[in-house]
């Protein structure tokens, strides 16, 4: 790459990082929140719906408006939206509906990332797979140490201090995008425009659906991990404790377990990413998805040491078939309309996605929070029969051109 393409990655990797830095800065304080506050857990969950429904839905508005606009302005927007969000939370941090505010905010600005910079990559940088691959590791850095750096700020400073965090890590990224000299070749010169046409415009709404269930079982999951943790795992907190002599917060260990079960999640995709290039990706996707639906029943039935490996199993599946699912989109889409496609995927994936927060809530005031993971096994198991019926669809002519 060169120095121009680098300029273009740092800026974006660095992004990626924090879209998913912002939205699990959250999960990680509810119990603490929930202390500050004098609130229920559940209550506390709902806090945080609509950072996560507008994290998802505003997309593709976002990638819209990036066509009249240019990417260059939203991206210093996302970065400057967020970090003047983040400073709200902590602000109002002592006030349910304030920092309800704040955090739709910050899920508002959060939006803009994936279509802004993924189009950057896709239209800027020549290798572009290997360009992806290095954005998708940031990406999972941020969701592995978002719970451990906002565990470990919160035991020093308390939650204000981790989002006061948050919102400088913004502001150098502003900095960052407003004082290195990018070159975007799509504003200099005019694109070819795209002709052929190809995919399985029905396979790909099919698609759709499974990736819908896919972000409510993923999304559940994340909201939930930190404080089911906390509540399930108080054995591996005492043995920590014994370990180091002095009695370690229950919230420290929950969000650095939670911050390991991310980097498992790393090396899930990077197998995915193998296995789905090596081996036929619909039967992969099947096949990751279907692992998840016993670990997550068992889940519910175990805690401490059992728990954590059902937890490793879990997180390694649900997240290594992301790259087999961004290949299935970029088989089934349309050419024409791959940008738009995976705009899409992430309304459906966050955006509809989001609505697994008031799903958990539901859940933990009228079952309790141990029946979490077994609802989200059985939403696995409408996604499993989608993949099915998505397979039996396609299975004469997976390539077929759409219609």
């Amino acid at each position: 790459m060169d120095n121009r393409e680098q300029r273009i990655l740092t800026v974006t990797c660095y992004g990626h990082f924090l879209s998913h830095f912002n939205v699990l800065v959250f999960p990680a304080l509810v119990l603490p929140l929930a202390s500050r506050m004098h609130l229920d857990m559940s209550t506390v969950l709902g806090i945080s719906f609509w950072m996560y429904l507008l994290f998802g839905i505003t997309s593709l508005p976002w990638g819209m408006l990036a066509d009249r606009l240019g990417p260059r302005f939203l991206l210093f927007l996302f970065y400057i939206g967020s970090a003047v969000s983040a400073m709200a939370a902590a602000r109002y941090v002592n006030s349910p509906s304030a920092l309800t505010i704040s955090l739709a905010a910050l899920g508002l600005f959060s939006g803009i990332y994936h279509p802004i910079a993924l189009g950057m990559i896709s239209r800027e940088i020549r290798q572009v797979s290997l360009a992806m691959g290095y954005n998708g590791m940031f990406g999972n850095v941020g969701l592995a140490s978002a719970p451990l750096l906002t565990g470990l700020i919160n035991w020093i400073w308390g939650p204000a201090g981790a989002y006061l965090l948050l919102g400088g890590m913004h502001v150098i990224g502003a900095a960052m995008t407003a004082l290195l000299t990018i070159t975007l070749l799509s504003e200099t010169t005019e694109e070819a425009t795209e002709t052929s046409e190809n995919g399985n415009l029905s396979a790909f709404l099919i698609l759709l659906v499974a990736m819908m269930l896919g972000g409510i079982a993923y999304r559940g999951a994340t909201v939930v991990m930190p404080a089911y943790f906390e509540l399930k795992n108080q054995g591996v907190t005492h043995f920590f404790s014994m370990m180091i002599g002095r009695e370690l917060p229950g919230n420290l260990v929950a969000t650095f377990t939670t911050s390991l079960i991310f980097f498992i999640g790393i090396l899930g995709q990077y197998a995915g990413g193998r296995i789905g290039n090596r081996f036929e990706p619909r039967y992969s996707y099947l096949v990751f998805h279907a692992i998840t639906v016993p670990a997550a029943f068992l889940m519910g039935l175990f805690h401490d040491v059992p728990l954590l490996i059902l937890v490793f199993i879990y997180t390694f599946f649900l997240i290594g078939m992301q790259p087999i699912e961004n290949t299935l989109v970029a088989l089934f889409a349309p050419k024409r309309l791959h940008h738009s496609a995976f705009g899409t995927k992430f309304v459906v994936t966050f955006g509809v996605g989001s609505f697994s927060v008031k799903m958990v809530e539901f859940v933990e005031k009228n079952i309790g929070i141990e029946a979490t993971f077994p609802v989200l096994g059985g939403v696995s198991v409408f996604l499993v029969g989608v993949i099915l019926y998505l397979i039996h669809h396609t299975s004469k002519n997976p390539e077929q051109p759409a219609q």
